[in-house]
């Protein structure tokens, strides 16, 4: 299974700072990308990180290799709420790139406590 996961750099989930929250994110996503043995494509040769913190980037490059993949994951649906509240045709261009969605909430999974 390929597919892309998406870290909100910008965003305080649970009252943490952004630092933390992004290490939440990334804490709670790569023990679910390796459980379930997702391949991670990186779409853009000159991208710093396996994942994409903008929304708007990541639809380009989508566009641009038009590429359809298995999976995008997120952390949970306030990372997106932005986008999608500000964009809705945007998102729904997004999401038919993939075909599925997966929002892994805390619960979901184990997690280290962030130290």
């Amino acid at each position: 299974m390929k597919g892309i996961y998406l870290i909100n750099d910008r965003i305080r989930l649970n009252g943490l700072s952004k630092e933390d929250s992004i290490k939440l994110q990334e804490q709670t996503i790569l023990p679910y990308i390796q459980m379930h043995k997702i391949e991670v494509v990186k779409l853009n040769p000159y991208q710093i990180y396996d994942y994409y913190t903008i929304p708007h980037a990541l639809l380009h490059d989508l566009k641009k290799q038009r590429i359809y993949l298995d999976c995008f994951i997120q952390y949970s649906p306030l990372v997106m709420e932005d986008f999608i509240n500000s964009y809705p045709a945007r998102w729904f261009i997004l999401k038919s790139f993939f075909k599925e969605v997966i929002t892994i909430e805390e619960k979901d999974l184990p997690v280290k406590h962030i130290v």
